[in-house]
């Protein structure tokens, strides 16, 4: 009977937990994603020929895009960006290994 009334409690804080993940913004439908890519194709984007340069591509196809229509895409990108943290990588050379590892 502890077991049930255990498992019922978890159930119900659970419940709470799992709906918090669901997508919060507002959603857009399949028509409106698939006139969004047709616009990108027009401003130069070709999916099928993007393997190697995907976030590059499609954000240079949306600036044109942008700057044809004088708009902001509302989803978000990827920053320009970079940062550092930590140490320096120390390089070492494979012919004394008790420099690999720490040791003197």
């Amino acid at each position: 009977m502890k077991l049930v009334q255990l498992l019922v409690i978890a159930a119900a804080l659970a419940i709470p937990a799992v709906a918090s993940f669901a997508q919060s913004s507002p959603s857009i439908s399949r028509a409106e994603v698939k006139a969004e890519l047709v616009e990108l194709q027009k401003a130069g984007y070709n999916p099928a020929a993007d393997r190697t340069q995907y976030p590059r591509n499609i954000q240079a196809a949306q600036a044109r895009l942008n700057a044809e229509t004088g708009s902001v895409s509302a989803y978000g990108g990827v920053a320009d960006t970079a940062s550092g943290s930590g140490a320096p990588v120390r390089t070492v050379s494979a012919s004394d290994p008790r420099k690999m590892y720490g040791r003197r």
